[in-house]
């Protein structure tokens, strides 16, 4: 038994040790591509060239720039951009998830991201919609499982506010405890959860093995925050990757030690051919 006992352990060790392995955030910079949304409509070829002189590979898709799926896939594959993942707005799934996993497949993507399930401008998700919500995340990330896809859920400011009528728990805390492991992972916008008032290096602790995607955007210094409600809306308030208020060394830090994989800027600012090359620059050279 002993002889067959220590390589089974042996291996079972050295699997452990993969696993507990960091991953280096500067080998997963990607971009949202909603971050050119000005450009694609108009030419996303070139758009997809601009891409590629940023150094960047792996990419998160919003839409396909108004080109059939499978068109919008060869021109990625031309231009040897990864897609990873989708945002696919939560009314989609529910009215049509079928048609979801085909374009899914079309795209190429492995994640299906939902980015957003209650109205961005809302003050908080309710405790009603979180429980709802959770339910039918499970049931559709069970499906999307069983085609090969893996259901995602991007975060924003509203979902980090304490509901009265459930012991002051946020909702957040209600879709990260009624949501399954294996169904759905979370997608963090940094500059969403701390303009909302939320502690993104908190919730990367809080929740554990939960968050495997980033988006990296900055909040301009001296921009308002409010809990619960995001109060970045006002032209300007989003900047360069590290120009802004938020602790990049540390959020990252936490990041790979909690094993987020993906790692995608979202320019909002307004003038993103310049900012987003800064941003690059600023996360390529960034030692932690």
């Amino acid at each position: 038994m002993k002889r067959y006992f220590i390589p089974a352990l042996i291996a079972s060790l050295m699997t452990l040790s993969l696993r507990a392995q960091p991953i280096d955030f500067h080998d997963h910079i990607g971009l949202q591509l909603w971050s050119l949304r000005a450009q694609f409509p108009k030419n996303p070829s070139g758009s997809m060239d601009l891409v590629n002189t940023y150094g960047i590979t792996e990419i998160e898709t919003a839409g396909t720039a108004g080109l059939p799926v499978g068109a919008f896939n060869k021109m990625l594959v031309d231009h040897h951009l990864k897609p990873v993942g989708a945002h696919i707005s939560y009314e989609q799934c529910a009215k049509d998830l079928k048609g979801v996993i085909t374009n899914m497949k079309a795209l190429g993507v492995t994640y299906v991201t939902i980015p957003v399930i209650a109205h961005p401008h809302s003050k908080f998700l309710t405790t009603k919609q979180a429980h709802e919500a959770a339910a039918n995340l499970n049931k559709w990330g069970e499906v999307l499982k069983s085609e090969g896809l893996q259901l995602g859920v991007h975060t924003h400011g509203f979902e980090f506010t304490p509901l009265p009528d459930s012991n002051n728990e946020t909702g957040m805390d209600i879709l990260m405890r009624e949501t399954k492991h294996d169904l759905v992972v979370y997608e963090m916008d940094v500059f969403w959860v701390y303009a909302g008032g939320g502690n993104p290096v908190g919730l990367l602790k809080k929740y554990p093995d939960r968050w495997l995607m980033l988006h990296i955007k900055d909040l301009r210094i001296g921009a308002d925050r409010e809990d619960g409600v995001p109060a970045h809306t006002k032209t300007g308030d989003d900047v360069a990757v590290g120009t802004g208020v938020i602790d990049w060394k540390a959020v990252l830090s936490a990041a790979q030690e909690d094993g987020v994989k993906y790692y995608f800027i979202e320019d909002e600012t307004t003038d993103a051919l310049k900012n987003i090359p800064l941003s690059v620059a600023y996360l390529k050279a960034l030692k932690l």
